[in-house]
């Protein structure tokens, strides 16, 4: 198969899974390990980084309205210095505090995520039950009684340790950070809405810093084919993702996602173990 198409398919899986619950660091080692697609460059870090890249061009298409209020009010509030009242003031600061604990994480430990799981993908399958089980207590001790107006600062700390976790491929950021707005009383959409909003600014960081290495080291010209194709596929199928999980959650519990992550988990087992 084409490098540029199995770059598209990649970006596709990532589209899908960076915003279902359902881990997108998960599926981008196991998908190409599973078929057997063994190019250097789709199973490096860079280029998965780089198709978060287009999940951001998706994120910011969807929320351009909120993004652009919520930055606005945040200058404002440097300006003014105080945030006052304002819902937007706030909501930009709290997503501000969400973003610490996995920035220090991931700057610490870079190289170790980068590469580990990649050579240990039996681990990822302990993830992806572990993380299934959190989604699932979460589901089990939900209230769903406050909106995304009604997120503190609590709720932001707690749910920005959830996404420093999601460091770990199979716990999922949208799956750890959806089940913490959970924990703390959201409603699932508003869980799901604040989730997308705090991880637009961390992965816009994580492909910017990506961004700058594969410009120092440079590619080849069958490389920047393919990182296009999956950034495009990911933009497509992100945006996708977006508009249906926030609309299915409105009505629906996150049970299906709980199931396919179980299913993923037993299938990496199975794969590990038959190698």
């Amino acid at each position: 198969m084409p490098l540029a198409l199995q770059a598209l398919l990649i970006g596709i899986v990532q589209g899908l899974t960076e915003f279902l619950p359902i881990s997108s660091s998960a599926h981008l080692i196991v998908v190409p390990e599973m078929l057997g697609w063994k190019d250097p460059f789709l199973n490096s870090a860079s280029f998965d980084v780089m198709l978060h890249a287009g999940t951001l061009v998706a994120l910011l298409v969807y929320f351009w309205r909120d993004l652009v209020a919520l930055l606005a009010a945040w200058l404002e509030s440097i300006r003014d210095r105080r945030i006052g009242d304002d819902q937007d003031r706030r909501l930009a600061w709290l997503i501000v505090v969400t973003m610490i604990p996995g920035a220090l994480l991931g700057v610490a430990l870079e190289s170790f995520f980068d590469t580990f799981f990649r050579e240990h993908i039996i681990l990822v399958a302990v993830f992806l039950a572990l993380g299934a089980g959190i989604l699932w207590l979460a589901e089990q001790l939900a209230l769903l009684r406050r909106g995304l107006d009604n997120v503190n600062l609590s709720d932001a700390i707690v749910i920005g340790v959830a996404q420093a976790f999601a460091l770990f491929p199979g716990f999922s950021r949208s799956g750890m950070t959806i089940a913490a707005g959970l924990y703390t009383g959201l409603t699932r959409e508003a869980a799901a809405r604040f989730s997308f909003l705090m991880g637009t600014p961390i992965i816009a960081g994580a492909a910017a810093w990506k961004a700058r290495e594969l410009l120092h080291a440079g590619l080849p010209s069958a490389d920047i084919v393919a990182l296009g194709a999956g950034m495009i596929g990911a933009a497509i199928a992100g945006l996708l993702a977006i508009a249906f999980l926030l609309a299915y959650l409105r009505r629906n519990t996150t049970a299906p996602f709980i199931a396919e992550r179980l299913v993923l988990a037993g299938l990496v087992v199975v794969f590990v173990l038959a190698r």
